[in-house]
């Protein structure tokens, strides 16, 4: 087989890609079939090597999770770099006065997500009371760009100023509150699964 063919083979073959792609983001395969339009048989079919999406289909498993189609084939990759530009970010909203972005894409097997977030004052990146957000053995590092934030993570309360970063285990109950009266901007990285226990 060509050099050319066996290329284009791997582009047609996206299954695992798929797969750990859907995985990393916590979707189930009825999730990306609402989240794409593709049904979610085939969207089985096409993670288990059964069948070859078309194009059209392959564009649209690529928007459900987020992508350009030329990300999900890889063809923006050159020498294992992903780069994410300003307007690729993943942006949400949580509490009101909450905005957030993901600065990372999101690849197979990728063990840390960069995301930076942004508060209005008064604003809080949840609830008192919110469950865990993060898998068992998470941790996180935050740093706080802008502002003054309040982290308050089982039942205590520490006080960062611009500059300051801190480290702890995400799987506790925690959330980062703005004091105000300004904005408040902090960049934090979850890396999954590193506590020992």
């Amino acid at each position: 087989m060509a050099v050319a063919d066996q290329h284009l083979d791997q582009q047609i073959h996206i299954g695992p890609r798929v797969k750990a792609l859907r995985e990393a983001m916590d979707f189930s395969l009825r999730d990306l079939a609402e989240r794409s339009g593709v049904s979610a048989p085939m969207l089985s079919q096409v993670e288990r090597g059964e069948t070859s999406p078309t194009l059209a289909v392959a564009s649209r498993i690529a928007n459900g999770l987020e992508l350009r189609l030329s990300q999900l084939l890889r063809l923006d990759e050159a020498d294992n770099v992903s780069i994410v530009r300003r307007a690729e970010r993943r942006r949400g909203g949580g509490a009101t006065g909450h905005e957030f972005e993901i600065l990372t894409p999101p690849l197979p097997g990728q063990r840390a997500e960069l995301s930076r977030h942004e508060l209005g004052p008064g604003a809080a990146t949840g609830g008192e009371g919110d469950p865990p957000m993060h898998e068992p053995g998470s941790r996180e590092i935050a740093v706080v760009e802008v502002g003054t934030v309040t982290l308050h993570i089982d039942g205590a309360e520490h006080e960062l100023h611009e500059g300051d970063t801190v480290t702890f285990d995400a799987d506790l109950a925690h959330r980062f509150e703005n004091p105000g009266p300004g904005d408040a901007v902090l960049l934090a990285v979850v890396s999954a699964g590193l506590r020992r226990s």
